[in-house]
């Protein structure tokens, strides 16, 4: 765990990294303030508006070009880094099959009124085998990784090595790590890559959207409405694990049915003692060495199903 971290909701509207930032490194303090940007993708280098934003100077890591290179250097990584995209989204597939039934029942059993004596313990067991079939899931993708990291260890890959060393210096002279949001997959998998948190030690870290997401211990996708696909939450994958005891929730507004107390009580019995946080606009959670702190207005689901604010 990270003893200076701030998770933070979507800058677009409502940008807050310049005073979260000042919190943990003083105005004071020259050092240039470093920056990952994966999520972005190709998009990487449009960095003006956050530069202007935190009046600091800014090192932009260049995570996702530099595994472009990578990439361009030893096409065998790429089309191995390709079949373990492939076998992570058939996997996920299967997972959705298994997690619908679940979910389903669940549900019924929540909005069922009846003998609580009755439908308490059935209520339990169902979020029992939810919570074991999500953590079936996340050792499966970790066996995934591992058995790659075994076979191909990118680490020590020439091509990834010389990233990681500039990296590295780059890091060296950062007063502290900036992690934007953006595809998730993307930047969780190539911070990893570099064990880029690792590179940046016991320093402060400033994350947000799913730059949140991918500090946290495991990275929940949600989506209450939409355009396709199920509308059950599911897990992806273990994050970071540097955030713990929090499940980040970015543009929970828009994605989360947070009127339905009944949906809600099964979201945040199903990822408790977690605590689920719905980062907005405008939403900031601290973590105090022994627990998160959220500024006013930062909201979380109850296990009741009920939205409260972060108790502060």
């Amino acid at each position: 765990m990270l003893s200076s971290v701030i998770l933070l909701g979507p800058q677009r509207h409502v940008p807050i990294v310049k005073p979260a930032l000042e919190t943990l490194v003083p105005p004071k303090d020259t050092r240039p303030v470093a920056a990952v940007t994966a999520g972005w993708e190709e998009r990487e280098l449009e960095d003006q508006e956050l530069r202007d934003h935190v009046r600091r100077p800014v090192t932009n890591l260049e995570v996702w070009g530099r595994v472009e290179r990578i990439f361009d250097q030893d096409p065998q990584l790429l089309t191995a880094m390709r079949q373990r995209h492939d076998t992570l989204r058939s996997v996920q597939e299967l997972y959705r099959l298994r997690l619908d039934g679940l979910m389903e029942a669940a549900n019924e059993l929540f909005r069922r009124a009846g003998d609580e004596r009755l439908l308490a313990p059935e209520r339990e067991d169902a979020m029992a085998m939810l919570q074991q079939l999500d953590h079936q899931h996340a050792q499966r993708i970790a066996s995934i990784h591992a058995e790659f990291d075994a076979r191909w260890r990118p680490q020590d890959r020439t091509a990834v090595v010389r990233e990681r060393k500039a990296i590295q210096t780059l890091l060296a002279d950062a007063s502290c790590l900036l992690v934007a949001g953006g595809h998730i997959a993307v930047l969780l998998h190539r911070m990893r890559l570099f064990d880029l948190l690792g590179l940046h030690g016991d320093r402060p870290v400033i994350a947000w959207s799913a730059g949140a997401m991918a500090l946290c211990e495991r990275i929940v996708l949600f989506h209450d409405a939409p355009p396709q696909g199920s509308s059950f939450a599911e897990v992806m994958e273990a994050g970071l694990g540097l955030a713990r005891g929090v499940v980040a929730l970015p543009h929970a507004r828009r994605r989360l049915s947070s009127h339905e107390p009944r949906s809600m009580q099964v979201f945040a019995a199903r990822f408790a003692p977690a605590l689920c946080v719905l980062l907005d606009d405008g939403s900031r959670i601290d973590w105090r060495g022994r627990r998160w702190v959220g500024t006013a207005g930062t909201r979380c689901l109850s296990t009741t199903g009920h939205v409260e604010e972060v108790v502060r």
